[in-house]
């Protein structure tokens, strides 16, 4: 049986195995701790009976106004641990939270080239909404797509109408 919990400063040592997968964001310690000093309840973890990582997600919520809005940063899942339904558990529990929050949506981004996280997020509900063009910097620069699911307080579901053309990071107010 899976146990979702809040993640810990203590996880940050027991986590490596999950962060192993070339398609996950490793950042550095304090970009960690400063999301579990900010948004706590953005930050849980997916615990195996034996005790061991499975997943986590790790988001917050930011913006003003009809912008208010879940934002999910890091979403893994161990390889060990896929196609269990563990990352669905785990972005349905940040959709919750944002829920009552009175949040408007929620967003993500994801690598153009990572299909496999692109269709189980439109499997969730999730939209393309922007494409952000050298998004990812790397060895080659990547873009990403911007993906939306309207929350129950975006009645009229203005959050999600999708852009037309590719935006730069520069041209964007990320709150």
């Amino acid at each position: 049986m899976t146990t979702l919990r809040p993640f810990t400063c203590d996880d940050l040592f027991k986590f490596n195995n999950v962060n192993f997968d070339p398609l996950t964001e490793t950042y550095g310690l304090s970009f960690y701790t400063q999301y579990l000093a900010k948004w706590p309840e953005y930050f849980q973890l997916a615990e195996s009976p034996s005790g061991q990582i499975m997943g986590y997600i790790m988001g917050k919520v930011e913006g003003h106004l009809d912008n208010w809005h879940g934002h999910v940063t890091a979403l893994t899942v161990s390889p060990d641990y896929r196609r269990l339904g563990l990352a669905a558990l785990l972005m349905n529990f940040l959709e919750d939270i944002s829920e009552k929050k009175r949040a408007y949506f929620v967003d993500l981004f994801v690598r153009k080239s990572n299909q496999v996280a692109i269709n189980m997020y439109k499997n969730l509900g999730y939209i393309i909404y922007r494409t952000i063009l050298e998004y990812y910097s790397g060895d080659q620069d990547e873009d990403a797509y911007d993906m939306r699911k309207a929350l129950s307080r975006d009645v009229n579901k203005k959050s999600v109408i999708p852009y037309t053309q590719p935006v730069r990071l520069e041209d964007i107010d990320m709150n």
